[in-house]
């Protein structure tokens, strides 16, 4: 069981039907389950008071029948997730304070205690929108690869800045490239979030911000009106979620051998 929480806590899985390269992605097998199962079983095993998956297409609410699990039917034409999450508080009813987790229908290997955590680093901070989770870069590639989001953080754990960029930039060290990282001064976002439902409630009114058009960072919107970001160093690895045919694979593997499968 996960850690309890003064805050009503409920683990929001947004699961589109639809996948460029993984057509039907939620339903595909692993394993005897669907993947959104897989993603929902290990959501139910956090210290989240409700679990609730936000789809927009019925069969995956009927693939989860089985399961007992609660599935709501969202509008199809969310610009992003986030626009999701806030149809589902809104229609739950949920009060200002209640932590809502944002956990990808594509992690079915994501640790519980890592939901647990995001959840609990938010409701810690009562001046904090939102929570969310990095881990150290260790290496000079993930640095400067664009495609992985580095965030810093002042002393309270806040963060500063998002940037696709490699921030900080080493006045010194990055004079010419290096070869390798000396210290671990640098951080990578994980994208697991935790929101306070009123917050939800201001986002889907704002228009998209400058910074956040720039460097095409969803989570400079909420700093640019302001609001504060607590972000934790993840307790454990977050594992790589399933994008490509190759990652399904790997996932399927992966969960062979942790329950002994053939």
């Amino acid at each position: 069981m996960g850690w309890r929480f003064m805050n009503d806590v409920v683990v929001v899985i947004p699961a589109r039907y639809g996948s460029s390269r993984l057509p039907g992605k939620p339903l595909l097998e692993i394993h005897g389950d669907p993947m959104i199962a897989r993603v929902w079983r290990r959501a139910c095993q956090s210290g989240a008071t409700r679990v609730v998956i936000a789809t927009d297409d019925a069969r995956i609410e009927t693939a989860m029948r089985p399961y007992a699990a609660e599935v709501m039917l969202t509008e199809r034409d969310h610009p992003s997730g986030t626009d999701r999450l806030a149809e589902v508080a809104a229609r739950l009813g949920l009060d200002a304070d209640t932590i809502v987790v944002n956990v990808q229908g594509d992690e079915p290997l994501i640790p519980a205690s890592l939901i647990d955590q995001v959840a609990w680093r938010l409701a810690d901070d009562e001046s904090a929108s939102i929570a969310t989770l990095a881990e150290p870069i260790g290496d000079i590639e993930t640095l400067f690869n664009p495609n992985v989001v580095k965030v810093v953080r002042d002393l309270y754990g806040r963060a500063l800045y998002f940037s696709r960029a490699p921030v900080p930039w080493d006045r010194e060290g990055f004079a010419q490239r290096p070869d390798h990282l000396e210290t671990d001064a640098w951080l990578r976002h994980i994208g697991l979030y935790a929101y306070r439902a009123g917050f939800l409630a201001e986002y889907v009114d704002w228009l998209p911000s400058p910074l956040e058009q720039l460097e095409q960072l969803e989570q400079l919107r909420a700093m640019h009106h302001g609001h504060r970001i607590q972000v934790a160093l993840a307790g454990e690895a977050h594992p790589a979620g399933v994008d490509t045919q190759e990652d399904l694979e790997r996932v399927r593997r992966l969960i062979a051998e942790e329950e002994g499968a053939t």
